[in-house]
């Protein structure tokens, strides 16, 4: 993060007072205050219903950026400065005439208009006509919405339609905060920066591909929300597909946001769909059961607080996904995401092909195909696995497999890694969507896992169980296993 944004911002908050506003959001705007990346004028105006007053909410508010600030990044004066930013107003979304106070906190503002809904999606369109009936909004405003964009590819529609009666699509920055990760941000580094790996990244370098994203907590407390949603929808249809589609995507032709989201809908439209045919052996659904998290008995989840004897949502997934064109024509592609595994854990892993001719210890031909590793979580960085010879007199032309890594805490060690939302909100600032998803993009997402999940409602496939603490239901282990592959960890 470099210079400060050229123009100072006024932030509407709806929601100030959620989790999502006071977990995540606050804390990354006192980063960007810390950075000095807030433009001298910039005010942020919290809204929520509780009835306070600007310096109650203020306490409030420090106290939980106090908790989610790591104490080496803790600054009391730079809080205070932040929390002189804000003020308070406390509206009922519903109530048009209230929002008439928001033409009042604005009034002589010169500053750019940021307005971001950390609310439930059904209220986006309420806000949106409010907004536009007290003339609050202009065409340059730029406004933020949080996934999830609908229920199913109908929903999102439905949404996409009421804020589109508001604003044009150039103003809306849809959030998928695993696109702020840098790690993420360095897929596109990585790809088109370096020849090493452009003229080797499609299906004649490349067998297959992995992407886990793995959560080793349970629902917490969120049993009603997460059983009408399940895993696919909650994790397939944003984070995993974004992820497959800057793995596959083709070079965009410049780094401007709709050049780069073309491209990304080019892979979802060549997804190959998961037909009924394909249940058994592209696709595994699972709910975990009792078992251990960190050393420690947990319940499953038809025992968690609030649960449903007898609920078929889906808690784990693994499926099998195929691109059908040029590029990546023969390479599957196996996703698995999943609650109540072993470890908190987001990674990707591309499986290169072997040499054409073998020439050392046959015993050690499993080792070699290399294999580039890409941790977004918890320790973001990269390895390449390459093989080389063991050292010693005595080993002859015997193989060791040993990372190039790069991970980057370490090799940056003078600089913090911003969290994602930090980037995100910066980026809305400056005014660049190329982080930000796409309409387009969102309905074809949403196209694809509904076929998958009709399908699956129609071939009758129930989630397995499996163990809390373990990697999933066998059945996972049996999808790739069948193709004579196995998951990175089992290798």
């Amino acid at each position: 993060m470099a210079s400060q944004p050229h123009t100072r911002c006024d932030l509407m908050m709806f929601g100030a007072l959620g989790d999502l506003a006071q977990r995540k959001l606050f804390p990354a705007l006192y980063q960007l205050e810390r950075s000095g990346l807030l433009a001298p004028g910039s005010r942020i105006l919290a809204l929520a219903r509780d009835n306070a007053d600007t310096a109650a909410i203020r306490a409030r508010l420090g106290d939980r950026i106090k908790k989610h600030v790591p104490a080496g990044e803790f600054d009391a004066a730079v809080l205070t400065r932040f929390l002189a930013r804000v003020d308070y107003l406390c509206l009922d979304f519903t109530d048009t005439d209230g929002y008439r106070s928001l033409n009042t906190w604005r009034q002589d503002s010169t500053a750019s208009l940021i307005v971001y809904m950390a609310t439930l999606p059904s209220m986006y369109g309420v806000i949106a006509r409010n907004l536009r009936d007290v003339s609050c909004c202009t065409e340059h405003t730029r406004v933020v919405v949080e996934k999830p964009i609908g229920h199913d590819l109908e929903t999102s529609r439905v949404i996409n339609d009421q804020l589109a009666e508001v604003f044009n699509e150039n103003q809306l920055f849809r959030i998928d905060h695993y696109l702020g990760k840098e790690t993420v941000q360095n897929l596109i580094a990585l790809r088109f920066a370096n020849n090493l790996f452009a003229s080797q990244w499609d299906q004649n370098h490349i067998s297959h591909v992995e992407i886990t994203v793995a959560e080793s907590v349970g629902i917490e407390g969120r049993w009603g929300y997460f059983d009408k949603a399940g895993q696919v929808r909650d994790m397939i249809q944003n984070h995993l597909l974004q992820l497959l589609c800057l793995i596959a995507m083709d070079p965009p032709s410049d780094l401007s946001a709709d050049s780069i989201r073309n491209e990304k809908v080019k892979v979802l439209k060549a997804l190959r769909p998961i037909t009924p045919d394909l249940m058994e052996t592209h696709l595994v659904r699972g709910q975990y059961t009792a078992g251990t998290s960190a050393g420690q008995p947990v319940p499953g989840y038809l025992e968690e607080d609030g649960a449903v004897r007898g609920s078929t949502t889906e808690t784990f997934v693994a499926l099998k996904a195929e691109i059908e064109n040029w590029r990546w024509s023969g390479v599957p592609f196996y996703i698995r995401t999943g609650k109540r595994l072993p470890e908190k854990l987001s990674q990707i892993i591309i499986h290169f092909k072997p040499a054409p001719h073998y020439i050392f210890d046959p015993d050690q031909k499993h080792l070699a195909n290399n294999k580039l590793i890409i941790r977004l979580q918890p320790d973001e960085g990269m390895a390449l696995q390459i093989l080389t010879k063991e050292q010693g007199l005595d080993k002859g032309m015997r193989l060791r497999q040993g990372p190039l890594e790069l991970t980057f805490s370490e090799t940056f060690d003078a600089e913090r890694i911003p969290d994602a939302y930090e980037r995100l909100l910066w980026e809305v600032m400056k005014g660049n969507q190329y982080l930000f998803v796409r309409r387009d993009e969102v309905e074809f997402a949403w196209r694809w896992v509904d076929q998958v999940i009709r399908n699956w409602e129609d071939f009758g496939l129930h989630p397995k169980r499996y163990a809390a603490g373990t990697w999933g239901p066998v059945a996972a282990i049996a999808m790739i296993t069948r193709d004579g592959r196995s998951w990175y960890e089992d290798a």
